[in-house]
């Protein structure tokens, strides 16, 4: 079997190839762009067909990125909460998103494009946070200018080497086929491993919003921990007398708290992922009785709000 269809394939339209993957890509969908866009580059005659390309790509990314950013300013973090599902620590994916973020600003959108992951979920942050859509644009227009540009460069400059790999797969496409088969195989197979230890490590005890509100009303009150960034507290309110700690400082405590004192950790992240991480980080310093929150801050905000409507 062989793969010599496939060059005819990348020259019939390569604008319109270049777009649909580039849109998919930055919508969310695991479909890499970098490979289509070299490939497209390098059987461009000229520059101007290159500057199409770029176009392409560049159009396909604003879109995609605009879309996400609406639903940022519409929905806030339950946008990013929702992306973050899809990655195997959902906690580490809200909690360093947002502090890229902030700690970048708006050039997060121009290098964030080169950070796998990453260009997809840092939109609907830019708009949960308030970013100006005109600063947006031009931050993602030339983000997205610089890494098409890059690909397409490269693509162009490396036109016989492309050419002789096409050649390999037109003649050799089921060995090659085989062998990236098998690499993917492996890679998907320490993926789902790494979210298999996830869900063990989140088997721990948890404690649930009305334990903890009556741990809170008793004479042994636990000491909460808020992992939610400061931005995420503002939209979302705080927890009463709770300290607030980054996943990275959460090791600080142990000049903090006793160790034989009651912690509850919480955040508000799919799975209570960061709450879960934390818990573990603190039972490994010899803390003794260290529970995630059970749903997060929305199961508090929820009690709160029901406690509210029967009063």
């Amino acid at each position: 079997m062989t793969f010599s269809w496939f060059p005819s394939l990348i020259s019939t339209d390569g604008s319109t190839m270049v777009f649909a993957n580039v849109l998919l890509q930055q919508l969310g969908l695991p479909v890499p762009a970098v490979p289509t866009l070299m490939l497209n580059a390098s059987r461009a005659p000229n520059f101007g067909t290159l500057l199409t390309l770029l176009l392409a790509a560049v159009s396909a990314s604003l879109i995609a990125d605009l879309i996400w950013f609406q639903a940022g300013k519409l929905f806030g973090y339950k946008v990013l909460t929702l992306l973050c599902k899809l990655s195997i620590n959902p906690g580490s994916c809200v909690n360093q998103t947002e502090a890229r973020f902030i700690r970048w600003g708006m050039w997060s959108l121009v290098f964030g494009k080169f950070i796998p992951g990453f260009s997809t979920v840092a939109p609907p942050v830019a708009g949960a946070l308030g970013m100006s859509r005109s600063k947006f644009l031009i931050a993602s227009a030339i983000g997205a200018g610089l890494w098409a540009g890059l690909a397409l460069l490269l693509g162009y400059a490396l036109q016989a080497q492309i050419a002789l790999a096409l050649l390999l797969l037109a003649e050799h496409g089921i060995q090659i086929a085989a062998i990236f088969g098998t690499l993917l195989a492996l890679w998907l197979g320490v993926k789902f491993w790494q979210k298999k230890r996830f869900e063990y490590l989140a088997l721990m005890p948890h404690i649930s919003a009305k334990e903890l509100q009556q741990l809170l009303a008793s004479d042994t009150k636990p000491r909460v921990i808020d992992l939610r960034s400061y931005a995420l507290i503002r939209e979302s309110g705080i927890f009463p007398n709770a300290l607030v700690r980054e996943m990275n400082h959460v090791g600080d405590l142990v000049n903090a708290i006793g160790f034989d004192q009651t912690i509850v950790t919480l955040c508000a992240c799919p799975a209570d992922a960061a709450a879960v991480d934390a818990a573990h980080t603190l039972k490994a310093l010899g803390f003794l009785d260290v529970r995630p929150l059970s749903g997060g801050f929305d199961s508090w905000q929820a009690l709160q709000t029901e406690a509210l409507t029967s009063a």
